[in-house]
């Protein structure tokens, strides 16, 4: 537990920097991705509009009627011209000389900053021969407006227009208004508005904020989509990453299983778009020099909800979405989906090594539907690793079961997940010393403390979580010949429409920050290290003795040694490191500490870096013995050169 000793006695530990015992994978720490918390949509994914094709099961859900006395809004289906986008609107304005109005709320808001440029569009169309005029407005939340843009329609051809224009003023309440001019008809579809100061500018892209945390964390790997939602509630709501690729308006749209899940946190306005499909996924961790590791369903759905599984002889769809989709990213041009990547404007390939079968399910169904994967699947490509479930739980039936027969199959690497309260991630720093050095490797795919307990609304990303799981994670790369991934989860979550706490990354419609726990994950990531080296106390592992815990690494292309050490009692305790093996005798330390007295900090939008990593003096070094002071509650990082 975290403790309140009355103080220690002088600590005396050994650090062999000549003795590497495991390389450490540059996967080892990455990020994974889930559409919860309003992630994608109202999030990563930078659109403003909220249903912006009418395809809500209520169809206009986010949409407003301003003045119902001047015309009406129809919602039509055309689903044998456009099966995956069907619905429309179709506004008709009663008098030439009035104008009808539809106003969106956004999610949660539209977020406008002043001074940049938006982009409105639309598809549309009217009766031939006519014109028309559509008004777009951005209003804030004292009802003023703060920019705006018309767009002139003609043609009974489906078109899509576009227009930019320039806000002259913030806002993270504003909503959008669009004014249709003039008696007639206006049939419209696919309403957007996007901000152009996405990620790399790209038009339709992603929010540039959310996406720069990412990259300062370095990630190894980016995992994605999920999570629950690649299982869906059943298999018709599953995760289908052909539905997520080409043309935006031909990606089809379907409910999000966290609209429901979480009964006291319900979001019935929570889809998913697509708009963030497969393709922005692999441009994203191109983009942030990130492994891709997507996870696809093995023919299983949600076993927490109706646990529906295919039929084995009818598992061969299943398995040809995994073979299709590592021909999407890997393919050449003369291949049918590598031809399709190159279409959408990526010729080179995106270098899949690795992909995930399942997401936390479990028992014999599970093994006999990822045998038929894995025999499919390596047979066509024998280097593609395999990321399996061990179920929800890191330890129980559930685990041993597939513990046990998945490292029978030899199986690549083995996915545990772990949501427990800070002592668990404590006590649990020796978890990998005694798992076998050979065979499979593990994956630390989801893991968080919980300040409160597990789906509690009250949990928080206090300091007395994030130090724990510091603790923990000095267990993970002092066992790096076993693990060789792990991320924290979830990733994102919107301040006003979240399902789910803690969450690493928290967001408005404007601003974003880091909690404690993300600075922890970055200063393991920035600070990795090429191989693990020993740190011992009294000749054995620091995980816990005296309230220390610590692991060491060494930098092969930096030349240099990095240890990590986590305080976590309530006393300043001193240590003495002798340090051996290093080529040349070093004078200084370059030390950066993460700290805080008070457990319960946490970090907000008012104040992003309440809790944030400082870069301390140097200490010095006498004759290979270095002498440090750790604060309370702290996690300290020492660079020394070599």
């Amino acid at each position: 537990m975290l403790t309140c000793s009355a103080g220690f006695a002088q600590s005396k530990l050994t650090v062999q920097a000549n003795k590497p015992i495991a390389d450490i994978q540059p996967t080892m720490w990455g990020i994974f991705f889930e559409d919860i918390n309003f992630g994608a949509d109202g999030g990563l994914y930078a659109e403003l509009v909220k249903n912006r094709s009418f395809e809500f099961t209520q169809p206009l859900m986010g949409w407003k009627v301003m003045n119902e006395n001047n015309g009406n809004v129809l919602i039509l289906n055309r689903s044998a011209e456009n099966p995956s986008n069907p619905r429309y609107a179709r506004i008709s304005v009663n008098e030439k000389n009035k104008s009808f109005e539809l106003m969106n709320e956004g999610f949660r808001g539209m977020g406008i900053k002043k001074g940049n440029t938006y982009t409105f569009s639309l598809e549309a169309k009217i009766p031939k021969s006519a014109t028309g005029t559509i008004r777009a407005e951005l209003i804030s939340s004292k009802g003023d407006k703060i920019g705006s843009t018309s767009i002139e329609i003609s043609g009974n051809d489906w078109k899509k227009y576009s227009a930019d224009f320039i806000s002259t003023a913030t806002d993270s309440k504003a909503s959008l208004t669009v004014w249709f001019e003039g008696s007639g008809i206006y049939d419209v579809d696919m309403i957007s508005l996007f901000p152009n100061d996405t990620w790399k500018n790209r038009a339709g892209g992603l929010r540039a904020d959310l996406v720069q945390l990412l990259a300062d964390l370095k990630p190894g790997f980016i995992r994605f989509p999920g999570g629950c939602i690649v299982e869906g509630r059943d298999l018709a709501s599953r995760y289908q990453w052909k539905n997520t690729i080409g043309a935006i308006d031909e990606r089809k749209l379907i409910i999000n299983r966290w609209n429901t899940e979480i009964a006291n946190r319900p979001a019935p306005d929570y889809f998913q778009s697509f708009g963030l499909g497969f393709y922005e996924y692999f441009l994203l961790a191109e983009d942030i020099g990130a492994e891709p590791l997507p996870i696809i369903n093995c023919g299983m759905a949600c076993q927490f909800n109706t646990a529906e599984a295919v039929d084995t002889s009818d598992l061969q769809p299943y398995i040809q979405d995994a073979l299709d989709l590592i021909e999407f990213a890997n393919g050449s041009a003369d291949t049918k989906w590598g031809k399709l990547r190159v279409e959408l404007g990526h010729p080179a390939p995106f270098h899949l090594k690795m992909m995930g079968i399942g997401n936390e399910n479990w028992g014999a169904q599970y093994i006999e539907r990822l045998r038929m994967f894995t025999k499919a699947i390596k047979s066509k490509y024998p280097d593609m690793k395999f990321v399996n479930s061990s179920g929800t739980d890191p330890n129980g039936e559930r685990f041993d079961y597939l513990n046990d027969t998945l490292r029978k199959m030899n199986a690549d690497i083995i996915d545990e997940h772990y949501y427990r309260t800070p002592d668990w991630f404590l006590d649990n720093a020796r978890r990998y010393d005694n798992y076998p050095r050979n065979g499979s490797k593990v994956f630390a795919g989801e893991y968080a403390a919980q300040s409160d307990k597990t789906v509690s609304v009250n949990n928080r990303n206090t300091w007395k979580c994030a130090l724990s799981e510091a603790a923990f994670m000095t267990g993970l790369e002092r066992n790096a010949a076993v693990v060789s991934m792990a991320s924290y989860a979830p990733l994102f979550a919107h301040v006003d429409a979240w399902q789910w706490t803690p969450d690493l990354i928290w967001f408005d419609n404007l601003r974003s920050y880091g909690t404690p726990n993300y600075y922890v994950q970055k200063l393991f990531s920035i600070n990795k290290g090429t191989q693990v080296v020993p740190i011992t106390l009294n000749n054995d592992v620091v995980a816990g003795q005296d309230s220390l815990y610590a692991s060491a690494c060494f930098d092969k292309n930096k030349n240099e040694l990095i240890i990590k050490l986590v305080n976590v009692s309530s006393k300043v305790r001193t240590d003495e490191i002798n340090l051996i093996g290093l080529k040349k005798t070093t004078s200084v330390a370059r030390i950066t500490v993460l700290q805080s007295n008070n457990l319960e900090q946490c970090n907000s939008l008012d104040n992003p870096t309440a809790l944030s990593p400082t870069e301390e003096q140097p200490i010095g070094i006498k004759g290979n013995v270095l002498k440090i002071n750790l604060k309370p509650y702290s996690f300290t990082i020492l660079h020394i050169d070599n």
